[in-house]
């Protein structure tokens, strides 16, 4: 089940957000959370939704604007799965529930500013969802171990 995250979630978000941030190969952060840093990063999201089995959280996404003014309709969205849950398609599920939270709230575009061309499973995904690729940024992002990989950006229209 999807549904909003509550306080008494936070602890396992974090463990979950604080793994992809580890693996230093998805998420642009390189700073870990704590339980301060972790309440007040999901707190400040226009929404944050919980992938719930019975209690345990499987995986999570933030949903918030990409920009600003004549461009805060466009938002921004990040997904963690926690790496015993992978391959169980509950990425798919944060995304779709994501794209009805988004349009739900408001915004109009879901864009995704630095998907790792070498992240085939996500890429995959977006694409069979209906996100459209706009081009190739090369050596966007640094993976842990230090080399380049291209970025791909991607939209959805709302």
């Amino acid at each position: 089940m999807i549904r909003e995250y509550k306080e008494k979630d936070l602890a396992q978000m974090i463990d979950i957000w604080n793994e992809v941030v580890e693996e230093g190969i998805a998420f642009p952060q390189e700073d870990l959370l704590d339980d301060v840093s972790g309440k007040m990063f999901f707190e400040s999201q226009s929404y944050t939704g919980v992938a719930d089995e019975e209690g345990w959280i499987a995986g999570l996404y933030i949903l918030h604007p990409n920009n600003v003014g004549r461009c805060g309709h466009i938002c921004n969205a990040s997904y963690a799965v926690n790496s015993k849950c992978r391959g169980q398609h509950i990425g798919e599920q944060l995304v779709k529930d994501c794209l009805s939270k988004a349009k739900e709230i408001g915004f109009r575009v879901l864009q995704f500013n630095a998907v790792v061309e070498s992240n085939i499973h996500a890429r995959h995904l977006y694409e069979r969802l209906g996100f459209v690729q706009l081009g190739t940024i090369p050596g966007g992002f640094r993976m842990k171990d230090g080399h380049y990989e291209n970025i791909c950006p991607y939209y959805h229209t709302l």
